[in-house]
């Protein structure tokens, strides 16, 4: 029998957020390690804001939420209100019901400069590292990638013999070239396209 493409309403929804993820999905394990890292931070947070006044976002929610701004790559924090609106994984992670109302995007960026002030943020990561689930994947190897760059402007085709020697190459703008059995160095040869050029070899 054919299903039909109704949309039904309902007031109320019988499933918890906490079932809509995935048991096995990379965010629990996250989320467990940054609870108990805020947790451990429950203190400073309390020195941040003062006793009296409106409510602001909750340092934990905010704190949570930048972690998925930066796991996803959301430009910005208006994008990153956005999706926290409409995204199920995002509501739960950041700590957010299924009817919460989310926070205004200005007013999320003015509480995140707080905590960035206030070298809240920096201590956070730092607290997150030091957590035993976090620190049994660190190593004290270190290791270093070489990032030259190196700007060319000219082909190894373009590479002919300063002495004018050599077969000439085959017609065309790009006309290929056998190297093949030849010794080129920076003495004996010289780009006939841009004569700064030179040969590299890593």
């Amino acid at each position: 029998m054919r299903g039909k493409d109704e949309v039904r309403g309902s007031l109320f929804s019988y499933v918890e957020l906490e079932q809509r993820v995935r048991p096995d999905h990379p965010l629990r394990t996250i989320r467990a390690i940054v609870n108990a890292a805020l947790a451990e931070m429950s203190a400073e947070f309390d020195a941040l804001y003062p006793p009296t006044g409106r409510d602001s976002i909750p340092p934990k929610r905010l704190l949570r939420g930048l972690l998925l701004q930066a796991f996803y790559s959301i430009r910005s924090e208006r994008q990153l209100v956005e999706r926290i609106d409409f995204d199920l994984l995002f509501r739960w992670f950041v700590g957010l019901g299924v009817d919460d109302p989310v926070w205004d995007a200005t007013t999320f960026t003015k509480n995140r400069d707080r905590l960035l002030g206030g070298e809240i943020a920096g201590r956070f990561l730092a607290t997150v590292v030091a957590q035993p689930k976090v620190r049994a994947l660190l190593s004290t190897e270190h290791f270093s990638v070489d990032g030259t760059l190196l700007e060319a402007w000219a082909s190894t085709k373009s590479f002919r013999p300063k002495d004018g020697s050599g077969p000439p190459p085959d017609a065309g703008r790009n006309g290929e070239q056998d190297f093949r059995g030849q010794k080129r160095r920076n003495e004996t040869h010289a780009s006939t396209t841009d004569p700064d050029a030179k040969l590299f070899r890593k």
